[in-house]
C-alpha cells in the first residue's frame, strides 16, 4: 500500500490562522496520486521518530503556546535534524520557522532560545510595529509566483550561508529591508506567508508532493 505519513508537530498548541490547511492541502493533492495518507499530531512529551515520516509541518501560535513548545522542543532537535539533513520533506510558517533558528523575542521583549539548526534570527521592530497583508514572492530557486498574508512583528535576518526561499514582489517578507522572505534548505521550507500557503499555492503544494513521493521511490 503507498502510504504518506504526515506528522504535524504540536497541531493541538500551534495552529494561528488556520495553516493546518497546509496539511489537509498536501494531504488531498497525494490522495489524487494514489497515496494513502496518515497524519499524526505530535505534541508535549511526544517522541519524534525521523524515519517514521514523510511531511513534517510546523506552525506558528501565540507567545504562551509558543513558549510552551520551546523547552520540549529541544528533547527532538537531534531528531529534527536527521529529518531535515535526510532531505525529508519539512515546512515551518511563522513561529515555527523563527523557532528553527537561533531565537526570537516574544511581544513582551523576553528572548526565545530556538533551535539553532539554522542560524537566522529575529529582532522584534520598533514601536511594535507589525507587517501584516497581501504578500507576493518569487521563488528564489524555480521562478514560480505565490501569494500570501503576512502578519508577525518579528524581522528576520538571514545568515551569510542561507538561501531565501523567495524575493519579494510585493509585500515586507522576512524584514521589509533586503527582499528575501523566508528560507530553503535541501527540503525544508521556512516561511511568514500564511493563507494557507499550499491551499492558495497549488504550484508548490504539487511540487512539495512530487518530491515527497520520490524521497519514497528512493528509499
Amino acid at each position: 500500500m503507498n502510504k504518506i505519513r504526515i506528522c504535524h508537530l504540536y497541531g493541538n498548541l500551534l495552529n494561528t490562522y488556520g495553516d493546518i490547511g497546509n496539511v489537509m492541502a498536501l494531504a488531498y493533492e497525494a490522495r489524487k496520486n494514489g497515496y494513502v495518507v496518515e497524519t499524526e499530531i505530535i505534541s508535549i512529551g511526544d517522541k519524534f521518530d525521523s524515519s517514521k515520516y514523510d511531511f513534517v509541518f510546523f506552525g506558528g501560535g501565540q507567545d504562551y503556546e509558543q513558549r510552551i513548545v520551546q523547552a520540549d522542543l529541544l528533547e527532538k532537535k537531534d531528531q529534527l535534524q536527521k529529518f531535515i539533513e535526510n532531505s525529508g520533506v519539512f515546512l515551518a510558517i511563522c513561529g515555527g520557522y523563527q523557532l528553527l533558528g537561533q531565537y526570537y523575542f516574544d511581544a513582551y521583549n523576553k528572548k526565545i532560545d530556538g533551535l539553532n539548526i539554522f542560524n537566522h534570527y529575529t529582532e522584534n521592530q520598533e514601536n511594535a510595529n507589525r507587517f501584516t497583508g497581501q504578500i507576493e514572492i518569487k521563488d528564489a530557486i524555480t521562478g514560480s509566483v505565490y501569494q500570501g498574508f503576512e502578519n508577525h512583528g518579528g524581522v528576520t535576518f538571514l545568515s551569510k550561508d542561507q538561501k531565501p526561499f523567495g524575493i519579494v514582489i510585493e509585500g515586507n517578507g522576512n524584514n521589509g529591508i533586503d527582499k528575501t522572505e523566508g528560507f530553503r534548505y535541501k527540503n525544508t521550507i521556512g516561511t511568514y506567508l500564511h493563507g494557507p500557503l499550499l491551499a492558495r499555492n497549488e504550484n508548490l503544494c504539487k511540487e512539495l508532493v512530487n518530491i515527497t513521493i520520490k524521497n519514497k521511490s528512493n528509499n
